[in-house]
């Protein structure tokens, strides 16, 4: 059975940092490319960052270039989410996503993505 499965949430304080995991299992496996996605109240869920299978690509949004490091351990099949110096702003439901087509160039988008994790919650106090 085809699933994706975060942990690493929870409650630190700004210029603290968080590891976030997502555990892949079923079809999964044979993904091209793993995305992590972050949605806060009220806003639609937006690009965090992405890894392509073989890990030597990445891509970030703005908002978290040098800050965040997306990486992967293939004998675990896991993808990890390194957040470091947080911010208020980075308050948010974090989730996972996988995709097993064809790999693609737009790797931002939500519709690149055929499955999703649950997520998880990230929340960056005073």
């Amino acid at each position: 059975q085809e699933q994706l499965v975060e942990s690493g949430g929870g409650l630190v304080q700004a210029g603290g940092s968080l590891r976030l995991s997502c555990a892949a299992s079923g079809r999964i496996l044979s993904m091209t490319v793993m995305g992590w996605f972050r949605q806060a109240p009220g806003k639609e869920r937006a690009f965090v960052a992405a890894i392509r299978r073989s890990g030597s690509i990445t891509n970030y949004a703005d908002s978290v270039k040098g800050r965040f490091t997306i990486s992967r351990d293939n004998a675990k099949n896991t993808v990890y989410l390194q957040m470091n110096t947080l911010k208020l702003e980075d308050t948010a439901v974090y989730y996972c996503a996988a995709r097993i087509r064809p790999t693609t160039a737009f790797v931002t988008t939500k519709n690149s993505y055929d499955y999703w994790g649950q997520g998880t919650q990230v929340t960056v106090s005073s």
